[in-house]
């Protein structure tokens, strides 16, 4: 069961990640539905709320690479086991990160956002929040399983 949660989780965190490096490479395909967006200079008109630059999409990349490879060792997937307790800190650290991310800032993600009628505010109430409460809690369960 645990490895095939672990199969799960891992699998997400690195298509996650290699998207992430498609958009560092300066690919564009599906960029316009992930960047959070806010008002624009006119009326009914919104703009990106920030840009991020390739160095920064690459270290989100080689992140998101990262946690994929710890859920790897802390269950063995691929990678030698291990049992290691700060390893398990390590990896609820990162699930609270996530749940984190579900509540939001308050104002452009999470489920308790303001800005609510823009593209990326739809995908993230239906899609991007509900992945990250279902990947924390996946991380929980294999830290301390």
């Amino acid at each position: 069961m645990n490895l095939l949660l672990a199969q799960g989780v891992a699998g997400s965190f690195l298509l996650i990640s290699l998207i992430h490096l498609y958009w560092a490479a300066g690919g564009k395909r599906g960029s316009d539905a992930v960047i959070p967006e806010v008002p624009g200079p006119g009326p009914g008109m919104t703009q990106p709320a920030f840009r991020p630059p390739a160095l920064a999409t690459m270290l989100v990349a080689v992140a998101l690479l990262l946690v994929a490879m710890l859920v790897c060792l802390r269950v063995g997937l691929y990678l030698p086991t291990v049992t290691h307790p700060s390893l398990q800190w390590v990896i609820s650290a990162i699930a609270l990160l996530m749940f984190a991310r579900a509540i939001g800032d308050s104002e452009l993600v999470g489920f308790f956002k303001e800005v609510r009628d823009s593209k990326f505010a739809r995908l993230d109430t239906l899609f991007y929040s509900p992945l990250c409460v279902v990947l924390g809690a996946g991380l929980l369960v294999l830290a301390w399983a």
